[in-house]
C-alpha cells in the first residue's frame, strides 16, 4: 500500500489526473462527499491553475484490517506555483484514508484531509 501511496504522489507530481482517478475505488469518497470523478475533476483543475504542482508525502503509518483492508495516515505537503523559483501557495494536510484491495491492488476507498493549522 506504501507504494499506492507513492504512485499518488507521483501522479500529482507528473499532473496526471487520469493517473490519480485509475488509483481511485470505484466506489471512492472524499471530503464533502466528493466521488472519483469528482476527485478527478478536482485535480484537474489544480493542475489548470498551477504549472508547479508537488505532493511531499511523510511518513505514512498504515493499520492493516484484514486482508482486504486498511487504514493509512499521513501528512502531505502540497505546493503550487505558476512557474516560479518559490511556490505561490504551500499547505501541510493531514490525510486519514481507507484502502481496499481490489484484483490484487491496493485502491483507495476513502479519504478525509484537514489543513495544519499553525499557532
Amino acid at each position: 500500500m506504501r507504494a499506492q501511496v507513492a504512485a499518488l504522489q507521483a501522479a500529482i507530481d507528473a499532473r496526471d489526473a487520469g493517473e490519480v482517478e485509475a488509483l481511485l475505488a470505484a466506489d471512492f469518497v472524499g471530503n464533502d462527499g466528493i466521488d472519483r470523478r469528482g476527485a478527478k475533476q478536482l485535480a484537474a483543475a489544480v493542475f489548470l491553475r498551477h504549472r508547479d504542482v508537488a505532493a511531499k508525502v511523510g511518513p505514512v503509518s498504515v493499520e492493516l484490517r484484514g486482508e482486504t483492508d486498511a487504514i493509512a495516515t499521513f501528512s502531505v505537503l502540497a505546493t503550487g506555483s505558476s512557474g516560479g523559483l518559490l511556490p505561490e501557495q504551500g499547505q501541510v494536510y493531514q490525510f486519514q484514508t481507507g484502502w481496499r484491495l481490489v484484483d490484487g491492488e491496493w485502491k483507495l476507498l476513502n479519504a478525509s484531509w484537514t489543513p495544519n493549522i499553525l499557532p
